[in-house]
């Protein structure tokens, strides 16, 4: 039998849900008007009877109360009719009310420290947080079935970004076809803006796009600094012509014309820095931005490509000034550094610029570093060829490109028949599966185990295929800037972008958590432990691969297996399951569940052990995930840095390496600020305990966040464990 939900959702026929509703009304009466668990039995004997193929919900609650009144239990009909109707309005009941009050007021725990880089307290942050609590609360009202509007509560599952979820335009995450746009114009705003001529008009560019592809969409984008290599030899041909006309020596117009293209080279990515971190766009905050450097995309701007990735290097080194106009950390834009054969050797012709990256490591936490070698071993596409290309934003990486045989649906004009397409290509979104509270729940019996693991598996199936459908009903109109001017399409006025979201042309994530708590609950032991725990923890993973392969072959959307960045629903997650639970040691007696496969922050393990074990599970993560290791500070051990690189180019896709540069304004200490007993932020020289002048920047869950973090994450900060010694430096 099933029962038609009153958003119209089928559901299986469940028995237990009815003896839950009558108890929670037999509770509320005495004595004789209590009805017995045999007449409860004999009220779902009779629904189960009717042999009916659909019935309403609102028909068995109609049955329930006729059946009680029948035996003569009319207060406890009565409860049960006040409890109907009390369900109904809190289901209709706005609840954004008190929400708002408490963030306007700054009394909101969750909105005051739900994103590390997001301040609560600025109007423009507050814009956005206001909108998403007016959209958290249709969501949760209209848009989404009771169980898993539940099950999200209870932190059985999160469904991410219902802050945005109410418009039905908004995705995820992007790689932004800045080529196409650059190279054959675009449209903001209304207003054409025609191919530039000369680097530092690009770089521009670039940053308005990137600010209007970022207020489009709410997750991370990223660009090429590839696309902007054309535009300096523009501008070296544009010296090269006015030095020509002077009549000068050849070698003396190529010097000079050369030295005039560095400036500008320098002058462009300074401008391209200042804008994306001085702008903030509709979501409240800098562009979630990350710029990806890698030589291998390009054989004939080769060293313009060199020439702009130096000079990223160099400033990023430097850093970006606050407002004492000391030099900080920033958190954006993300770098990341494609390792490969031109540079990863020291004889290698761009090693040069590794020993940049790994300085700028050392000092300001990026880039972050992805193995072309490793990349290709994973990533095939339909003729059986490695690809390599960055993440969109933080760590969510597309599947291999499946386009070429279905041609250019995008309609992109720099779309080349026969090679593989992934700028322009996007993520649905995200729903996350808490591993820990399935393993709890299970109580330890493994058939059990697997059981509630399917039965989990499909609620957030069920949660993503709603995210697919609401996106679905999206037209081009909707943000021009995506799906008309050329950033994720070039989609007619009124067209559908349904087509974009089958085929591989996008993801949808199934995200995942705990994976840590969830092996040691079911064997007693540690996924790191190259045993048991390290086999189970595999079967895992696996199985969430299997669940989104059979997904993906029935229905031609491509769900992928994401390592979640759970940055406020690690705290969540861990009060759920102690309230669920109880204080169990080791497992929920902590503010936080350990990210994706991680290794626990706590475990002591060094670096390349580290790194070499969480590339088994990263392969299983193939919708994204970013594995690091936290270090001391290295500025005075660059051999270490370079040793970790060379590592993660023969073993691991994508890795980042935890270092710390702080600063405190009051007494002008650079380091680590470090956090007490209470969770709470210090200065180590003077004592400084003051957010506003304190500059502190910890990688959060593959980003950077520099406006400080929930209970659970600063726990999870301090606990964490050096994977690498400095005994060298």
């Amino acid at each position: 039998m099933k029962i038609v939900k009153r958003d119209g959702h089928i559901v299986d026929y469940d028995p237990q849900k009815i003896r839950i509703a009558i108890g929670k009304a037999n509770n509320e009466v005495r004595g004789k008007e209590k009805v017995s668990k045999e007449q409860i039995d004999e009220i779902i004997k009779y629904i189960e009877e009717l042999n009916k193929k659909r019935i309403l919900v609102e028909d068995i609650q109609d049955i329930i109360e006729e059946k009680l009144m029948s035996y003569g239990k009319y207060t406890l009909a009565k409860k049960y009719i006040t409890y109907r109707y009390t369900r109904e309005l809190v289901r209709k009941a706005n609840t954004t009310d008190k929400s708002i009050k408490e963030l306007i007021e700054g009394e909101n725990e969750y909105w005051n420290s739900e994103n590390s880089n997001k301040n609560a307290e600025v109007v423009t942050t507050q814009r956005d947080y206001l909108a998403g609590i007016t959209s958290t609360d249709i969501t949760r009202r209209f848009l989404l079935p009771e169980d898993i509007v539940e099950a999200h509560d209870k932190g059985i599952i999160h469904f991410h970004d219902a802050d945005y979820f109410a418009q039905n335009a908004l995705h995820n995450c992007e790689l932004i076809n800045l080529d196409d746009m650059l190279q054959n114009g675009t449209v903001i705003n209304g207003v054409m803006i025609e191919k530039p001529h000369r680097f530092i008009t690009a770089a521009t560019i670039a940053t308005q796009i990137i600010l209007a592809v970022t207020s489009s969409s709410y997750g991370g984008a990223t660009v090429s600094l590839t696309h902007l290599a054309p535009f300096v030899r523009l501008s070296y041909e544009k010296y090269l012509k006015k030095y020509q006309s002077r009549n000068l020596s050849k070698k003396d117009c190529e010097k000079f014309a050369m030295q005039d293209t560095r400036k500008e080279v320098e002058d462009g990515v300074q401008t391209f820095n200042y804008q994306v971190n001085s702008m903030t766009n509709t979501n409240g905050q800098a562009p979630f931005l990350s710029v990806c450097m890698y030589l291998g995309e390009t054989d004939e701007y080769k060293e313009e490509l060199a020439m702009i990735i130096e000079e990223f290097l160099k400033q990023r080194i430097l850093g970006f000034k606050n407002e004492k106009g000391v030099y900080i950390t920033p958190a954006f834009p993300k770098l990341l550094y494609v390792l490969e054969e031109d540079n990863i050797h020291e004889d290698s012709k761009y090693w040069y610029l590794t020993k940049l990256a790994a300085e700028c490591t050392a000092k300001r936490m990026v880039p972050d570093y992805i193995s072309e070698k490793v990349m290709k071993e994973l990533k095939k596409n339909e003729l059986g060829n490695g690809e390599c290309y960055p993440c969109m934003g933080c760590r969510s990486f597309l599947t291999p490109d499946r386009t070429m045989s279905l041609g250019n649906i995008a309609h992109a004009k720099n779309y080349v028949e026969g090679k593989g397409k992934y700028y322009g290509r996007f993520n649905q979104g995200v729903v996350t599966i808490n591993l820990p509270d399935v393993a709890l729940s299970a109580d330890g019996d493994m058939d059990k185990f697997w059981k509630i693991f399917d039965e989990r598996l499909e609620l957030c199936h069920r949660a993503l295929q709603i995210r697919h459908k609401r996106l679905s009903n999206a037209t081009s109109d909707v943000a021009p800037i995506l799906w008309q001017h050329g950033a994720l399409a070039r989609l007619k006025k009124g067209e559908s972008i349904h087509e974009l979201l089958h085929h591989g042309y996008s993801t949808i994530s199934l995200g995942y958590a705990g994976l840590y708590e969830c092996v040691k609950v079911m064997t007693g032991h540690s996924h790191t432990d190259n045993g048991e725990g390290k086999e189970f923890g595999l079967k895992v993973m696996q199985h969430l691969n299997d669940a989104t392969a059979k997904w993906k072959a029935e229905e031609d959307i491509d769900y992928s297996v994401y390592g979640s960045p759970i940055e406020s629903t690690t705290y969540k997650f861990a009060k759920c399951l102690k309230e669920r639970f109880g204080t169990i040691k080791g497992i929920t007696d902590r503010g936080y569940v350990t990210n994706s496969y991680h290794v626990p922050v706590f475990e002591e393990i060094d670096a390349f052990s580290k790194l070499k074990l969480e590339s088994e599970f990263q392969r299983l993560s193939p919708g994204g995930a970013i594995s690091y290791i936290e270090t001391p500070n290295l500025q005075n051990n660059l051999d270490a840095v370079l040793e970790v690189i060379q590592f993660i180019y023969d073993n691991i896709m994508y890795a980042e390496l935890n270092t710390k540069s702080d600063y405190c304004q009051k007494c002008g200490y650079t380091g680590e600020i470090l956090i007490d007993d209470n969770l709470e932020w210090y200065c180590p020289n003077c004592g400084n305990r003051d957010h506003n002048t304190l500059n502190v920047a910890r990688r959060t869950c593959g980003y950077i966040g520099t406006n400080f973090w929930n209970k659970g994450r600063t726990q999870e900060i301090k606990e964490r464990v050096l994977h690498l010694d400095n005994k060298n430096a």
